[in-house]
């Protein structure tokens, strides 16, 4: 059913799943558990699909003012794709690049501007492979993540010791990958991306920005959604989640209360802590929710007018905008995007500010339009992409996986592989739902007289047993 076509009005009423919210990972956990022919019902505080991904018109064409790229290097959105017969369409190849170095601008070719950054980079990613040899099952090697969980970016970048003009270049690299402060980013996030393109940095930047999907993330969302036979509730924001030994009670901003056997929680990390649960939640994954993740940036979209030529463009970790991209050739322009490490640093709707940020690299630069989304400000989002803080992976997250009784967690914050991508998004809802099912199964088993370990009891200090984690994704497959 698609959840566009639903909009009778209904009675709160048991169902056997609740999934609260309606991103990637609970249309994909829904529509898991719904066509296995179990009642869900989808409980999203928008008026519309897709969580942090949103695929909406602006400056004249479709823009992602949220999630973009995928890659085949990620494996379960890559399968969606072609479950769903759905393309994808590059980015273009940058025929300049521009850069700040030694207060000034520069320019030059593109090519060179990323072999300066290789050597820095394989050296601080050096040991990707060996913290996380298959990094899909990311605390395999618990005691060796816990003891380099507390570093930062920032530190390893320093203990590099690059000459200035590199060090300064790595850093304003990293920073737009956090989207954030690199002096608040757990070094072990970086390790874990990195290695889930088999330690190769320059596949991994292929990864964060080169392709995006053919008619947008909408449309894959929507395949998803329609594929689904779960109900969708919109305008429902969850504000109590209460639970006990046999069902849980979930309600909603408007006073409503809806139970079931279990619920499947797919709220950014940022959002959390603003649920009211009970039993409360253990104290490592109450203090992750109370700080959030370190992504709390800026992405904009503007026409860039007097410049035709795609670019790539890097200026200081501090500023406002320290990336830009040239996407889409328009006429005499172009139209861009730009990210920042502090949301609040630059209001993403004044197109005279993003002027003069990106005036400094490109002095002819004349900023027309501009479209954007503050996900920071969103009061149901609080953060873009999730980038953990020290201590998360090997604190909070184990938590997490694990589940709170009969409430599981789903989405790009929680996942096992891909975090921070649509891709572990994907990949976190499929887990719980087959956890969700096969704990259902072997609850029957037992009341049948059968002595069997439930998928729960697999967890062994929070994170699944590489066997159960296995047979879990290759059954979700």
């Amino acid at each position: 059913m698609s959840p566009e076509s639903e909009d009778r009005p209904t009675t709160a009423t048991d169902v056997d799943v609740l999934v609260l919210g309606a991103g990637f990972a609970g249309l994909t956990a829904a529509r898991e558990l719904s066509q296995r022919g179990l009642s869900v019902r989808v409980l999203e505080a928008r008026d519309r699909i897709g969580g942090r991904t949103w695929y909406a018109e602006g400056l004249g064409r479709g823009l992602e003012l949220g999630g973009t790229w995928v890659h085949w290097t990620q494996p379960h959105v890559w399968a969606e794709l072609a479950r769903y017969g759905i393309g994808t369409v590059p980015s273009p190849a940058p025929t300049i690049a521009h850069w700040w170095e030694g207060g000034a601008a520069r320019s030059g070719d593109p090519d060179e501007l990323l072999a300066r950054l290789d050597e820095p980079n394989r050296r601080l990613t050096a040991d990707a492979r060996r913290v996380f040899p298959r990094p899909f099952r990311p605390l395999e090697q618990r005691d060796l993540v816990a003891s380099i969980d507390r570093e930062t970016i920032a530190e390893r970048i320093a203990a590099l010791d690059l000459p200035d003009a590199d060090r300064a270049l790595l850093e304003t690299f990293w920073t737009l990958n956090v989207n954030g402060a690199i002096d608040e980013a757990a070094y072990t996030q970086a390790l874990r991306w990195v290695a889930l393109t088999n330690g190769d940095w320059a596949v991994n930047f292929e990864a964060c920005a080169s392709y995006k999907v053919d008619g947008g993330t909408g449309r894959l969302a929507q395949a998803i959604a329609d594929d689904s036979g779960a109900e969708f509730r919109f305008g429902s924001p969850v504000v109590a989640i209460e639970q006990d030994d046999e069902s849980v009670r979930v309600t909603t901003a408007d006073g409503q209360v809806h139970t079931a056997g279990y619920a499947v929680a797919t709220f950014p990390l940022a959002t959390l802590a603003r649920v009211r649960i009970a039993p409360a939640l253990p104290q490592a994954m109450r203090a992750a929710a109370s700080a959030g993740q370190v992504g709390r940036g800026t992405k904009v979209w503007f026409r860039l007018e007097g410049v035709t030529e795609p670019f790539v463009a890097f200026g200081e970790k501090h500023w406002p905008l320290n990336f830009f991209q040239g996407e889409y050739p328009d006429g005499d322009g172009i139209i861009v995007i730009g990210f920042g490490p502090d949301a609040s640093a630059l209001d993403p709707t004044d197109a005279a500010a993003i002027e003069r940020v990106i005036g400094r690299l490109i002095p002819s630069a004349r900023v027309s339009a501009v479209a954007a989304h503050d996900w920071v400000a969103d009061e149901f989002a609080g953060e873009t992409w999730p980038m953990h803080r020290p201590g998360y992976l090997s604190h909070a997250l184990p938590g997490f996986h694990a589940g709170h009784g009969r409430l599981r967690f789903a989405g790009a914050d929680y996942a096992h592989g891909w975090g921070g991508f649509i891709d572990g998004a994907i990949e976190s809802g499929l887990i719980e739902a087959r956890r969700i099912l096969a704990d259902l199964a072997d609850r029957a088993d037992r009341a049948d007289g059968a002595d069997l370990t439930t998928e729960a009891d697999l967890a062994a200090d929070g994170d699944l047993d590489p066997a159960a984690h296995d047979h879990l994704v290759a059954t979700a497959a």
